[in-house]
């Protein structure tokens, strides 16, 4: 059994910053790619950031220079600094871990005030 928990969520000011977290606990023999999605109300789930086994990293273009991915695999937890935000960053923010299949967390709101 796999569980995914994020946590950080929270209301903000614009320009004001976020740290997510995920962890994962459980049954796990390796974690591959972690990431981050987000869904806002009324629009599609889109990817935010992604992290390899390896360390390398993807952003999407509306977050480039403002948000940071990164993993400690010996905690088996993944972080998204969130720096000056936006009020078009509002959404529910949805770690998924890639072990032998995705795994995903239940989402923590990220809500950005005007």
């Amino acid at each position: 059994q796999v569980q995914v928990v994020e946590s950080g969520g929270g209301l903000v000011q614009a320009g004001g910053s976020l740290r997510l977290s995920c962890a994962a606990s459980g049954s796990i023999a390796n974690i591959r790619d972690m990431g981050w999605y987000r869904q806002a109300p009324g629009k599609q789930r889109e990817l935010v950031a992604t992290i390899t086994s390896v360390g390398n990293t993807n952003y999407a273009d509306s977050v480039k220079g403002r948000f940071t991915i990164s993993r400690d695999n010996a905690k088996k937890t993944i972080y998204l600094q969130m720096n000056s935000l936006k009020p078009e960053d509002t959404a529910v923010y949805y770690c998924y871990v890639l072990i032998s299949g995705p795994y995903w967390g239940q989402g923590t709101q990220v809500t950005v005030s005007s």
